[in-house]
This record gives structure tokens, C-alpha cells and sequence, in this order.
């Protein structure tokens, strides 16, 4: 399924007049700050959000899944209904694919799609979390940390053919998530699980093309509940510093424990040059995996003050980090889920943007705390979402995903098309 331009347009007709105003009266609040409103929407549709393609499907939780019906039953579905989300906010414009769930057995014909679609091909990830079907041995009790090194190897040889599916879709990244760890006190060495893991990440950072980088992702607990080998940012750092210039760390913002100021390891991790991407999500209690800004919208914009202050001081543009959302939607229709997502991680770098930089560096050296905490509360609480569907109605998108979506039925659809039975391959 395709949506035209005709269709979108449509649908904004009616709201294009009430949009209109909002935006008028948001410019000139911009321009009396100091600000552009077309510079800034030019940086706010620099900014693409990379859709993971198990997140296509209804997610769910070991307790259960209830599918919605007329889910991706294949990769070119998959690649179709990201289509989907991009002819709507021209923000979603690069898929990140997720190996064996999605394998892409003819490449040339998967490129052609996306690249159809406006699509280009982000990180690709690795799985050694799971025992596959016709997989020889068993990552139970670990994969790059394990302690039979033919069980490393196989893990190893798993992320070189994940690299080989990605440059034949033109990627440019390996992300690198291990559920390796332990239940139990003494189940293993905490030393010698580091020094497989690194040797084995050492074997596939070598078979790195040079353009490529490797993203090395951390989480404090689950599927193992005493111990983690990459349990936080530091290990996945020291392990970056370790492995070489392209390895990178990828932050999950559900991968902390509760409470973890995540803007100041984002604000390190720049500093350091060692910060690679992200996975946006939100989260109340662990790693819930909730709509992109739903529970902690204020954090969200701090983690992107940090983001849009550290490019700007190294003169980096957007693009040269990896910008994912992972998420998992039970209770959902996945694909408004994810224009929810987009939408909320726009907002917050748009906010970012109008930050008083300057201002605020006085009122830090001065030690102005409450100023300092006027200045950003200032800019979060400004309602930017008419600059939000300003960049969209001018790249061609819905002035509101969300309502274009329902009013064009897209999910009844879908369900038509694949069957009110069809469920997500992957998960």
C-alpha cells in the first residue's frame, strides 16, 4: 500500500487554514527571540528517525501479543509500510533492519524498494539472543562472552555475515546488543566474560569495512538479572576506546536504571567522541519501551539540549549520528505509535534549537541557577508542534500524521490487503 500526494493533500485542506494561523503567530514569537523559522525547519528536516523493522508488528510482552491485523508479513512489507510512515512526516526516512528476522534475501530488489520509497538503509543489528531453527549451538548461557570458543565463533561469524547483508543494502553500521551475562553469584568469571567478549568484538571490528562504524549498545539487566557484560555506558565506552576509532556507543533510553541522568553520559559520551546513536523509547519503571516521550518528555528535551549543544560545538550535522527508535507497541496500532514517536523526538530537538545558548553560558558562569533554569524550562514549554507540521506540510507531508492516517483508513487497509490474521514476521 501506497499513499499520494493527492490523498495527503487532501487531508490537509481542512486543517491547512487553522495551521496557518498557528504558524504566523508561533513566527513571530520565534523572530522576536532571535531565531529563523526557516532556518530552523531546514535543521528539523535534516533530522530522519531510522524505523527498526521489528517495531512494524504488534509488540507484547512474555505475558502475551495481541496483533492488530494486517501486520508486515514479509521484508518488502516491512520496507512498504515504513513507506508509509514517511509519505506522512518526511521524518521516518531510513529503515534499520534486524538479522535473521529480516533477511534480505535479494538485495538488489530490497534496495530498489526502499529506495522508491525515499528509503535508505540504517544500521543493521545482530542477534545472538536467540537460538535460531537451524543454528548448531546455543547462546544460553552466552555468545561473544561464552565459554566454548566454538560458540564465540559462531557468534562472530554471525555479526561478519550482518555486515556482508548490510553492505549490499548500503549500510554503514553494525549495532552490536548482547544479552550476555549471569542469574546467579559465581555462574562466571566477571574478568574472563569481558576478555572473550572484547577478543570476540576485536575479530568482528576487523572485518569492519572502512566507511563503517560499530555501535556498541549496554543495558544494566534482562535477560540476566545478577550480572551483565555490557552493563553501562562505561563498559560500552572502554570497550569503544578499546576496539578503535570506529566502534561507538549506542544509547537506549530504556537500557538505565531509574533515575540515570542519561543527558550527562549523552553530554560525555560527545565530548569524548565516542557517542554513536540512539534508541529512543520511554520507560516508567525499566526497559518498557514506550512511545517516544510519553512518560519523560522533559528528559527527552534535556538529552537533546546536550545533543544539539555538543554538534554545534564540533560542527556536526545531524546526519553524522545514528537516530533509531526501538520500541515495542502492545497496546497500539504499532504504526501510530511510531508517528507519535517521530513526532515527540522532532519536538524535542526543535525545542533544543531554541535554547539561548548564550544567555545560558552567562548565567552558568555567573551561577544564576534560577535563570539558568528559566532559560530551559522557557524553551521547553514553548509549543513548537506548528514548526513541526510547517517542516512537514513543506517536504510534502500531513500538517497531522496521525489524523491523516485514521481518515485515509490505512489500517483497515492493510487489513484487507493482508488479512485480519497476518502477524509481523520477526518477533
Amino acid at each position: 500500500m501506497r499513499l499520494s500526494s493527492d490523498q495527503i493533500q487532501a487531508c490537509n485542506e481542512p486543517l491547512l487554514r487553522r495551521h496557518q494561523q498557528a504558524f504566523a503567530r508561533l513566527s513571530e514569537y520565534l523572530e522576536a527571540e532571535g531565531f529563523q523559522p526557516d532556518a530552523l525547519i531546514a535543521q528539523i528536516q535534516q533530522l530522519q528517525i531510522a524505523i527498526p523493522s521489528w517495531a512494524l508488528g504488534t509488540g507484547g510482552t512474555r505475558f502475551g501479543r495481541f496483533p492488530i491485523g494486517g501486520e508486515p508479513r514479509n521484508l518488502e512489507e516491512k520496507i512498504e509500510d515504513v513507506g508509509l510512515l514517511h509519505a506522512l512526516n518526511r521524518a521516518s526516512g531510513a529503515i534499520s533492519l534486524h538479522i535473521p528476522w529480516d533477511i534480505p534475501r535479494d538485495a538488489a530488489h530490497i534496495r530498489s524498494l526502499a529506495a522508491a520509497l525515499g528509503l535508505k538503509f540504517d544500521a543493521v543489528n545482530s542477534n545472538t539472543f536467540q537460538d535460531q531453527p537451524d543454528q548448531p549451538l546455543s547462546y544460553k548461557f552466552g555468545s561473544l562472552c561464552h565459554t566454548d570458543p566454538a560458540v564465540r565463533r559462531q557468534a562472530i561469524d554471525h555479526n561478519i555475515e550482518v555486515i556482508q547483508y548490510g553492505k549490499d543494502l548500503g549500510s554503514h553500521c553494525l549495532s552490536i546488543w548482547l544479552a550476555d551475562g549471569s542469574n546467579f553469584p559465581g555462574q562466571r568469571s566477571f574478568v574472563q566474560a569481558f576478555q572473550h567478549t572484547l577478543s570476540s568484538l576485536q575479530e568482528i571490528y576487523a572485518a569492519l569495512p572502512d566507511d563503517w562504524i560499530m555501535l556498541v549498545e549496554y543495558k544494566p539487566y534482562e535477560p540476566n538479572f545478577y550480572a551483565t557484560v555490557i552493563q553501562d555506558w562505561g563498559t560500552a565506552f572502554l570497550l569503544s576506546q578499546k576496539l578503535g576509532t570506529k566502534a561507538r556507543v549506542l544509547v537506549d533510553l530504556g537500557h538505565h536504571l531509574p533515575n540515570t541522568n542519561i543527558e550527562q553520559i549523552v553530554a560525555t559520551l560527545m565530548m569524548e567522541d565516542r557517542l554513536g546513536g540512539f534508541h529512543f523509547n520511554d520507560s516508567k519503571y525499566g526497559d518498557d519501551d514506550l512511545t517516544v516521550g510519553s512518560i519523560k518528555p522533559y528528559q527527552l528535551f534535556l538529552i537533546f539540549h546536550e545533543l544539539v549543544q555538543g554538534l554545534q560545538s564540533r560542527n556536526r550535522s545531524v546526519d553524522s549520528l545514528a537516530w533509531m527508535i526501538d520500541a515495542s507497541h502492545n497496546t497500539k496500532d504499532p504504526l501510530e505509535d511510531l508517528l507519535q514517536s517521530v513526532e515527540a523526538i522532532q519536538l524535542a530537538f526543535a525545542q533544543a534549537l531554541i535554547v539561548n545558548r548564550k544567555a545560558l553560558a552567562e548565567a552558568q558562569q555567573q551561577n544564576d541557577v534560577a535563570w539558568c533554569q528559566e532559560l530551559m524550562q522557557g524553551a521547553f514549554r514553548t509549543d513548537l508542534r506548528p514548526l513541526i507540521a510547517e517542516a512537514r506540510l513543506q517536504a510534502g507531508g500531513a500538517i497531522s500524521p496521525l489524523h491523516t492516517y485514521r481518515q485515509l483508513q490505512v489500517r483497515q487497509q492493510l487489513i484487507a490487503q493482508r488479512g485480519k490474521k497476518a502477524v509481523a514476521t520477526g518477533l
